[in-house]
Order: C-alpha cells, then sequence, then structure tokens
C-alpha cells in the first residue's frame, strides 16, 4: 500500500464529521425548544419525541465517535506505512475502513429513525 492511501480518507471523513456535527447542533436546538414545550405543556406526544431524540443523539454521538476513531487511524495508518511498517500500517488502514462504515451505518440507522419520527408528525397533521 502506498502512503497516500489512507490520506484518502482524510477529506471525506472530515465532511462526513461536519455533517454528523450539523445534525447533531440542530438536535440539540430541538432538544431545548421540546424542554422549553415540554416544561410548558407535559404531552404523552412530546415524551415519546423527546424518547426519539434521546436515541438519535446516542447513534450520533457513536457515528462521531467512530468517525474521529476512523480518521485517527488514518493518520495512524500514513505513519506506519511512512515508517516501512507495512504490516501495521496495513492492519489500522483496515481498522479505519472498518470504523468508517459502522459509522456510515448508524448514520442509515439514525435516517431511518428520523423518516419514523417525522411520519408521525405527519399522521398528526392528516388527523
Amino acid at each position: 500500500m502506498h502512503i497516500t492511501t489512507p490520506a484518502l480518507l482524510f477529506s471525506a471523513v472530515s465532511l462526513i464529521l461536519l455533517a454528523y456535527t450539523n445534525r447533531f447542533l440542530s438536535y440539540a436546538q430541538i432538544v431545548r425548544n421540546l424542554y422549553s414545550e415540554y416544561k410548558k405543556n407535559k404531552d404523552n406526544i412530546l415524551l415519546g419525541q423527546i424518547r426519539n431524540l434521546r436515541k438519535r443523539l446516542n447513534l450520533i454521538r457513536w457515528m462521531q465517535i467512530l468517525g474521529v476513531f476512523s480518521l485517527f487511524m488514518s493518520m495512524a495508518s500514513t505513519l506506519f506505512i511512512y515508517f516501512r511498517s507495512d504490516w501495521a500500517g496495513d492492519f489500522t488502514f483496515v481498522v479505519a475502513l472498518v470504523s468508517m462504515i459502522v459509522s456510515l451505518g448508524l448514520s442509515i440507522w439514525e435516517i431511518q429513525i428520523s423518516v419514523v419520527a417525522l411520519d408521525l408528525h405527519l399522521k398528526d397533521m392528516e388527523d
């Protein structure tokens, strides 16, 4: 493997982490709004939304942790390859790829949960 191979992940992981962070910040704002709304009106629908958001926030946390870990392992892989430790470079690069795959899988799961939550809102408006 060439030293530039793990470096290919740097920009992709950085963009994905930016998207994850934006998603997290929007959820943080939603949580703050739900908190003030729940203090005014303790509605069961709000409790369901809060549980849903808690699950989504935990998924985003793991998505970010695995994304950062993937970037870290890519950098470690680059160092190992630079110092001519090819087996360690290959191993850490595979770990970086697996971490990113799991992170993206969690992202798909989180999107599915978000769609279900939005669908509940749409059904409520239709009724």
